[in-house]
């Protein structure tokens, strides 16, 4: 039996269904927030005046993958660039395609909005997404510095 799946906002009333898929995500990434920095994300992809934004992918109806990004300027284009900051699957929808469906939506999110690319950042080691990055995406060679404050 085929599964239903649609990508689509995630409603305001679904932080319930998001918290896991976010915790997921920062589980993976071994990362640790406070929870004031989850809510500060979460008010943001829902406030109209933000230029972030959620999307999920619902499978038979049930938030099983996330994506959040960004719109952000750029000194190379009049045009913003939309950074694909975070994508998430969980472990029980891998294999779907649900991945390549959010990312896809992105790419279609930032046409209509005007951007010139879309670009995200992954681990060296991330092997299982870089499979589908090498088919949908330019690695640019690019490596990224930071320093944290």
């Amino acid at each position: 039996m085929e599964k239903q799946v649609e990508i689509k906002p995630v409603g305001a009333h679904e932080r319930a269904d998001w918290e896991p898929l976010w915790q997921g995500y920062l589980t993976f990434y071994k990362a640790k927030l406070a929870p004031e920095v989850s809510d500060v994300a979460w008010a943001r992809f829902h406030d109209p005046a933000e230029p972030m934004f959620l999307l999920g992918a619902y499978v038979d109806g049930k938030l099983t993958g996330i994506v959040q990004y960004l719109y952000h300027r750029s000194t190379w284009t009049p045009g913003n660039y939309c950074y694909l900051q975070d994508l998430f699957v969980a472990d029980t929808a891998r294999g779907l395609g649900l991945g390549r469906q959010l990312i896809e939506a992105v790419y279609a999110q930032a046409k209509a909005a005007g951007c010139s690319r879309v670009h995200w950042l992954t681990q060296n080691d991330n092997a299982q997404a870089r499979l589908l990055y090498d088919r949908i995406a330019d690695n640019s060679g690019f490596m990224q510095y930071r320093k944290v404050f």
